[in-house]
């Protein structure tokens, strides 16, 4: 017998289950009138789009509009962290090594840390880098996932165990667990990957230590690469990748989840696990390599990249549901906050541009350049609107990434390792205000019926 827990049925099994998938599709039938009747803010939005008002945050602001004659225009996206814009923070960082340990210190204090302060925060995360040979073969090599993202919730899980003080979530003690956890995420991604492609891809497994007086971009690149090399850019580049990332205000799904499971008065470890199970989502984290594998359809669909007709086309199939995944989505354009411009997009594509050039990828580039442009004519013309729509952080955020020669594999944990500053951040601000138990409403919409005895329901009819 198979050892997978997902078990062959017989014909007869097969037979049943697929009674029990119609039942439960027939069940679970809403009819979608009802929404607008009841008001019901699905998704947590208005008739516009945009989020429910349902909580305050001091961590960070997104903005896209702005005020005349007291009317909401559309404007140039703006990120700030703890009050601070965030292009104006990567303007000061651009002959700075730490710009994401920095970064971290202040979403998690609120304050930028000077000189002093900043040495200090760097040698205490680095304190915290180190994994034990037992949890490295005992956890991360063991029963290895396909995914990541799967690994990194289960060895965050695991790390629980080794805690004497697990379920104390006073601040003081959430604060310890989180620098733990965000010295040791990019650790465990690198090595969970190694794990993956020694146990499942039968390639060479190689460990290698983080070293103390490399930033967390530096030892992710060094980790990752079996020389160990990289260049000052790339090094760069990937820091400001971890900068963009990691945070986004309150309301994106990975952190009001933060929020929720930590109104509830569970531990750091399960929280944090549950946030990455939000982030693993395509619609969230793993959009960016959804834009990687549409680009990649697009190529075998459009061999002459200059060709903007073909381009065109192709999108417009896209958009109507014939091309790709046949979802009608045209990944990495548009945001649900943002109309004008993504901030962080438009961050990455200045640092997109130096790092084509030193890898000798700018063609490849400017066909991203083609389909950014060409993508908004057509979305914008095919479903009639009106506002504008702006490429968004995932368009170009995977094209970096395997420039820098990131693996796909690695695209959402890096996400993850850059996001849970903000996670812990948000996660102190939901402790620290002691807030009530998250509990929004669902209106029952069903009929309310009477038992029946088992002796007297009716036969079940299928096609068997």
């Amino acid at each position: 017998m198979s050892d997978s827990s997902m078990m062959k049925l017989d014909e007869k099994g097969e037979r049943d289950f697929q009674f029990l998938v119609n039942e439960c599709r027939n069940a679970g039938v809403i009819d979608q009138n009802l929404y607008v009747e009841y008001d019901v803010k699905r998704g947590l939005r208005d008739s516009n789009g945009a989020g429910v008002l349902t909580g305050l945050t001091e961590i960070s602001d997104v903005t896209a509009y702005k005020l005349e004659d007291g009317k909401k225009v559309p404007a140039d996206g703006k990120l700030y962290y703890q009050g601070y814009d965030v292009q104006d923070m990567v303007k000061g960082f651009a002959d700075r090594r730490y710009a994401f340990e920095e970064t971290t210190y202040l979403l998690l204090f609120g304050e930028l840390p000077n000189e002093t302060q900043l040495k200090d925060f760097i040698e205490l995360i680095t304190t915290f880098q180190s994994l034990s040979n037992k949890f490295i073969r005992d956890v991360i090599m063991k029963a290895v996932s396909g995914n990541i993202m799967n690994s990194l919730q289960k060895s965050i899980l695991t790390l629980y165990s080794y805690d004497d003080n697990a379920e104390d979530i006073s601040a003081e003690n959430v604060l310890r667990q989180s620098m733990n956890l965000i010295a040791k995420l990019p650790v465990i991604s690198i090595y969970a990957y190694w794990s993956y492609l020694h146990f499942r891809m039968d390639e060479s497994l190689i460990i290698r230590n983080p070293k103390p007086e490399y930033s967390t971009a530096e030892n992710i690149l060094s980790m990752l690469r079996p020389d160990g090399r990289f260049t000052e850019l790339e090094a760069k580049v990937l820091d400001i990748c971890l900068v963009i990332h990691a945070e986004h205000g309150g309301g994106n799904n990975s952190t009001f989840t933060t929020h929720v499971v930590t109104s509830s008065g569970t531990d750091t470890y399960s929280a944090t696990a549950a946030a990455i199970a939000s982030l693993k989502g395509f619609r969230h984290g793993g959009a960016n390599l959804k834009v990687r594998q549409m680009f990649a359809d697009l190529k075998e669909n459009v061999l002459d990249w200059k060709d903007e007709n073909a381009i065109r086309e192709y999108l417009t199939r896209l958009v109507r549901k014939e091309a790709f995944d046949k979802t009608g989505l045209v990944y990495g354009i548009g945001h649900a906050v943002y109309t004008i411009s993504d901030p962080r997009q438009v961050i990455l594509r200045d640092y997109a541009i130096k790092l084509a050039a030193e890898k000798d990828r700018t063609e490849e580039l400017e066909l991203y350049f083609t389909v950014e442009r060409i993508a908004k004519e057509v979305i914008a013309e095919n479903r009639h609107l009106f506002k504008p729509l702006c490429a968004n952080v995932d368009f170009y955020s995977g094209f970096v990434y395997d420039m820098l020669g990131i693996p796909e594999e690695l695209y959402t944990p890096i996400f993850a390792i850059s996001r849970i500053s903000g996670w812990a951040a948000h996660r102190l601000e939901e402790i620290i205000n002691n807030g009530k138990i998250i509990r929004p409403a669902y209106k029952y919409v069903g009929t309310h019926r009477t038992y029946c005895d088992i002796e007297n329901r009716p036969e079940q009819h299928d096609d068997k």
